[in-house]
């Protein structure tokens, strides 16, 4: 039987000199007693997976609604996505698959419904009120608003968990990273490893949402050369007449590997580079970061990125869907701004504390697509089934 301790004694024997040992965690803001048998990373993972914010991710919107079919992802089902690359990053760059699963099944937890339209919305409505980000957002739920304890808020998660969060960093995220979190220093590795694993998911899951919805055929990847090739030879790697949903498959699975194959080679060269031989010279690293895409592996992305805004994100269909997403947000906020005693008792109760605007947030954002509709339908539609 392993106990915490051999676990942790594994650790030290099998991880890169640069990797985050839990047994050296910087520790929680309310101190408890160790588990028996599980390490400290492993207890954040298992306390993310079990939160009401982790189980709300399933019915919140990556790009399509909810609506629009089962097939499609949603936050959650991008989530695992995302956890499943990264400890396979992190794996073979001999870090800590614990810490970076924890701090990659968290990283979508402060989004609103309805995905970035509903960031967007937030944004707007709040600029003159301390704003909107959703990783500010996300330690804000496991700092503050998730509920599981009677003597302690949020989910008194590691202080590397929670770094990680706030400086969760790709093109789509901005958060102001308060003092405490040290914005001068770089991210450890294993949030480092999150961010590409983020980026490699949601480049690959929506060619193949759009081409199940049809805002693109496969016709349409011969503008992405590199993806135009690796979709033609899985073609020719199966037999005639093979449906092309196989052929899809082979193709995203293809893209994925040649992704995490680049981040693995770049990230060793770079940490080769730059002499990182302890968590104290990751921490001093802030040039530039050390897991990363080559040059080479970046301008292709750059390629497909490009692609996916004018083909997928910004078809017309996606659009329209969009303009009413922001639109119920934002007449939602206003709604419980000028109404707030129409707020749950438990969020009318903690204006004076946090100011309403803040309060209606924590209200908006928390909530699922279908919920914030209903509550649309409730609030505005001359209906006797819903009140």
């Amino acid at each position: 039987m392993l106990k915490r301790a051999d676990l942790e004694r594994l650790e030290e024997a099998s991880l890169a000199p640069y990797a985050m040992l839990s047994s050296r965690t910087q520790g929680r803001d309310y101190p408890i007693e160790p588990d028996d048998f599980r390490t400290e990373f492993q207890r954040d993972r298992d306390r993310i997976i079990h939160s009401a914010a982790f189980r709300k991710l399933e019915y919140k919107t990556q790009v399509y609604m909810v609506h629009y079919g089962d097939y499609f992802r949603t936050r959650l089902t991008h989530t695992i996505e995302v956890a499943q690359i990264a400890r396979t990053l992190a794996r073979n760059l001999r870090l800590n698959c614990d810490l970076t699963e924890a701090i990659a099944l968290a990283h979508d937890l402060g989004h609103t419904p309805f995905g970035h339209s509903g960031e967007a919305a937030l944004k707007v409505l709040l600029k003159d009120d301390g704003g909107f980000e959703h990783n500010e957002q996300g330690l804000r739920v496991v700092e503050y608003l998730e509920e599981r304890y009677p003597d302690i808020p949020g989910l008194n998660l590691t202080y590397e968990v929670r770094e990680g969060i706030i400086k969760h960093d790709t093109e789509y995220d901005s958060p102001n990273i308060e003092p405490r979190f040290h914005p001068e220093q770089a991210p450890l590795l294993e949030s480092q490893v999150c961010d590409l694993a983020d980026e490699i998911a949601y480049n690959n899951h929506d060619i193949d949402d759009a081409l199940k919805m049809g805002l693109i055929e496969e016709n349409d990847l011969r503008e992405v050369d590199w993806v135009w090739e690796v979709y033609r030879q899985a073609r020719e790697s199966v037999a005639p007449g093979t449906p092309d949903k196989f052929v899809k498959y082979r193709m995203i699975g293809t893209l994925i590997d040649m992704l995490v194959s680049d981040v693995l080679e770049t990230t060793e060269k770079n940490l080769a580079a730059a002499g990182i031989q302890s968590v104290d010279d990751v921490r001093r690293a802030t040039g530039s970061r050390l897991v990363a895409m080559s040059p080479d592996m970046n301008a292709k992305m750059r390629v497909l990125k490009d692609f996916l805004m004018r083909r997928v994100y910004r078809h017309p269909r996606v659009v329209r869907t969009n303009h009413k997403a922001e639109m119920f947000v934002t007449r939602m906020f206003n709604l419980y701004v000028e109404m707030p005693e129409q707020l749950p008792l438990k969020y009318q109760s903690r204006i004076g504390r946090d100011g309403l605007k803040r309060v209606v947030t924590d209200y908006l954002s928390g909530m699922t697509d279908r919920y914030l509709l209903d509550d649309y339908v409730r609030a505005f539609e001359p209906t006797p089934y819903i009140l």
